[in-house]
Order: C-alpha cells, then sequence, then structure tokens
C-alpha cells in the first residue's frame, strides 16, 4: 500500500492523521544500518533514527541476537529479573551522580518522577525550569517548552490545554545560560525552590562556560536538588552523559533513548538518600514516593540496552561518532559560507544542527529569532536528496559509513545552493 492510501487511512483513526511524533505524511515501511524505506519505497540516510534510541542503526545484529535469546526466555514479568539488575549496575558505573536507580518505560516519567522526587527530598513546592527545555509530557514539563507568546519571565506559560493554572503557579521559567537570572529567583523565592531542572545540552544549545558549574554551587548552597535530563545525552555526547563531558555532576539525572537499544526504557538515577524516597521502609509514610509501572526494566528492553553499550564501549566508538559529526559540521559550515548565508552550526557533534541567524544562540528566544523559513527550506532539500532528519536536529549513529557521509556533504551542499536560489 503506498503512502497516500495510508494518509487517508490514518486520518479516519488517528488525530492528525499520526501518532503525534514525527511528520504524519512519511511512513517508514523498514530500516536497516544507517538507512530507512518509507512505503512508496524511497530510501534516505537516516539522522533521525528513532529521535535518537538506535545510536548503533537499525537492526544491529548482536541486539537483535540478544533480543531473539531473551524472546524465547519471556517479554515481561512485571518482577526483577537479572539483566535490569546488570543494567543499573552498569549505569551507576558510567553516571557520577547515579548511586541507586529506578525503572521506568519513558523519558517523560523520568522527568516527572525525577521532579516529584526533588519535591518529596526537600518537602517544597517550586520548580525551576528553563525555557525551551524539554522534560516530556507532564503538566510541569509542558510549561514554556514552545512559547508563541514571549512573556516576562519567570512566569511559565502552558503549552498543553488542560493544566490547572495551580501547577503553572508552581513552575518558575528561567534563560538558558543565565547565571545571574536564576539566583535572583532563588534569592526572591528563597526555601520554596525544590529543584532546578535543565537540560546541560538544552535541545541543541551548548551550556556557556562556567554556567552548569555555576548551578551546581548554588544548588548545593541553597539545598536545591540539581536534576540533570540526559535522555538525550547520556551514553551518546559521552559515555557518562553531560556529566562525562561538561564536568558537572547533578543530584539526579534522567536517562533513556540510548538504554534501551530501541525499547522502551528509562530510568531516574541519582543520590542514595534522595533515591531513598522510593523505598517506604527507609523515609515512612509520609515521605514516600509512590512508583511502579507494568513494563519497567523489562528484560528484553535490559538486554538490547546492555549490548548496546557493551558496543559503546568498545575503542574508539565515541571517536568515530565525534569524528563523523565534526565532518558534517564542518561541511555545513562550509557549502552555507559558499552561498552567503548567514547560519551557526549548534550543539555537539553527535547532535547538532544549523540555525539560519547571524547572531549567537545562547538560549530559546535566540532560537526562535532566527529564520525558520530558511531552516524550513533547508530541511526539504535534504529529504529530496535523501536525508532523513528531525526538523530540529540531527543524530549521528555508528552505523553510518564512509559513503554515508560523502552523499550527505553532497545533499547539503546542493541544499545550500538552493536556498540562495529560494
Amino acid at each position: 500500500m503506498n503512502q497516500l492510501e495510508l494518509i487517508d487511512r490514518a486520518k479516519k483513526v488517528l488525530p492528525e492523521g499520526g501518532f503525534g511524533n514525527f511528520d504524519p505524511n512519511i511512513f517508514i515501511r523498514e530500516g536497516k544500518g544507517s538507512h530507512i524505506w518509507d512505503e512508496d519505497g524511497n530510501k534516505y540516510i537516516d539522522y533521525l533514527i528513532g529521535s535518537g534510541p538506535l545510536i548503533l542503526g537499525h537492526g544491529n545484529p548482536e541486539v537483535i541476537e540478544v533480543v531473539q535469546e531473551q524472546l524465547g526466555k519471556g517479554m515481561t514479568f512485571f518482577a526483577n529479573n537479572e539483566h535490569g539488575v546488570e543494567l543499573a549496575e552498569e549505569i551507576c558505573r558510567a553516571f557520577p551522580c547515579a548511586e541507586r536507580v529506578r525503572y521506568v518505560t519513558s523519558g517523560s516519567e523520568a522527568d516527572m518522577y525525577a521532579m516529584r522526587l526533588a519535591r518529596a527530598f526537600t518537602g517544597r513546592d517550586k520548580i525551576v525550569k528553563f525555557e525551551g527545555g524539554y522534560h516530556g509530557m507532564s503538566a510541569e514539563a509542558q510549561m514554556s517548552l514552545a512559547p508563541e507568546k514571549l512573556m516576562n519571565l519567570p512566569v511559565a506559560v502552558p503549552d498543553s490545554a488542560g493544566i490547572p493554572d495551580t501547577v503553572r503557579d508552581q513552575v518558575l521559567i528561567a534563560p538558558f545560560n543565565d547565571i545571574d537570572f536564576v539566583r535572583s529567583l532563588i534569592s526572591e523565592y528563597s526555601g520554596e525552590i525544590s529543584g532546578i531542572i535543565v537540560e546541560p545540552l538544552q535541545r541543541i544549545i551548548t551550556p556557556s562556560p562556567g554556567f552548569l558549574e555555576a548551578l551546581r554551587e548554588e544548588c548545593t548552597k541553597n539545598n536545591i536538588v540539581l536534576i540533570f535530563d540526559e535522555i538525550v545525552t547520556g551514553f551518546r555526547i559521552a559515555y557518562g552523559g553531560a556529566q562525562e563531558l561538561y564536568g558537572v555532576t547533578p543530584d539526579i539525572c534522567t536517562l533513556g533513548k540510548v538504554i534501551g537499544g530501541g525499547f522502551p526504557l528509562a530510568v531516574i538515577a541519582g543520590q542514595a538518600d534522595i533515591m531513598a524516597h522510593f523505598d517506604k521502609n527507609q523515609v515512612g509514610q509520609d515521605r514516600f514516593l509512590m512508583q511502579n509501572g507494568t513494563l519497567s526494566g523489562n528484560p528484553v528492553a535490559a538486554v538490547a540496552g546492555l549490548k548496546t553499550l557493551e558496543i559503546l564501549r568498545r575503542p574508539g566508538s565515541y571517536k568515530r561518532l565525534r569524528t563523523s559529526g565534526q565532518k558534517l559540521m564542518k561541511a555545513m559550515t562550509m557549502q552555507l559560507n559558499k552561498s552567503g548565508q548567514a547560519h551557526q552550526i549548534v550543539g555537539e557533534p553527535e547532535l547538532f544542527d544549523v540555525l539560519f541567524t547571524e547572531a549567537s544562540v545562547n538560549n530559546y528566544r535566540d532560537s526562535v529569532a532566527c529564520d525558520n523559513d530558511k531552516k524550513n527550506a533547508f530541511n526539504c532539500s535534504l529529504k529530496l536528496h535523501g536525508i532523513l532528519k528531525s526538523p530540529n536536529k540531527l543524530y549521528v549513529s555508528l552505523a553510518l559509513s564512509d559513503d554515508d557521509i560523502e552523499m550527505t556533504i553532497d545533499a547539503i551542499s546542493h541544499s545550500a545552493i538552493s536556498i540562495l536560489n529560494g
């Protein structure tokens, strides 16, 4: 069945004709290595990779082997299993903040529980998040994620209907990379802030030198829980995530995507005294944070994650990821300079994109001031030349070959020319 027929069918049973994720007008039939094919047989080099989980590419044979072995032993148990324990041990070895781990199924859940943990631990209610930061689908996370109306900060703007005003009143919004603003919030709301949640690499915007260090210092000084949302960055920009790359340790981090090897899995990982709130015997009924989930710690996801991490630990894996990304970043810069396009390449080599602006990009408001029409035209041209990517980021995978990189660079060259010619 072709894509037009599938689009028509989807519109009859799905809101907007889609799953609420990627472009509902593309139906992916299969993926193999660095490539995907849509239902019309069009082939693309895949820089979407399931929005990040498939850091090894599609259908890695070693991952498939361990998954098939586990499928024969059981798909889910709603009980402890050895593979989940082993994966938790590896996460604790890899991440400086991780003394204990709690499994959930999605990054949204992990971030929701992380914020709830901060409240349980401190006995305070308010959460600080950064404008434009993405932390899933909870009511708190949907505050000022992508506000069309730019309010005076720290006023939060709900990005979704159905969120009570009482939730909005407990979330304070700050601009990313502005430590002075954060300090002013801490001073104004002294003793009310439970936690600060931040993507250490916000979407693709890198932290300014000293920003994360200053956040750590302020949280320590004021007994505020520092939460790193590493759903995207964990095991991607370094084996130990942003904590390793930037050298700053939070109190709690959340992980997802890569750790499930393409299957639904996420965790909250943190200091033992904070994570103790998941244990009624340690903290008592009044301070106990209830959490369970039907598929939490699923053994199929756990074995896929363990094999993925084993492959990532092999010599040269991260050097290869970074080198591939650096080649693509360099090509974008060169080709867009040739065509006279004002632009910034923003992010880390393993996760980045181009923004069309002359100004530096340090926060959400800088990013929305960029030329979005050029961005859309550039992305559309890349797709026409066989490159599939997210509208706002490009994920590098270990499956990319030298030929894939060269073909991508060629597509970048054509796309730079196409936006110049309108």
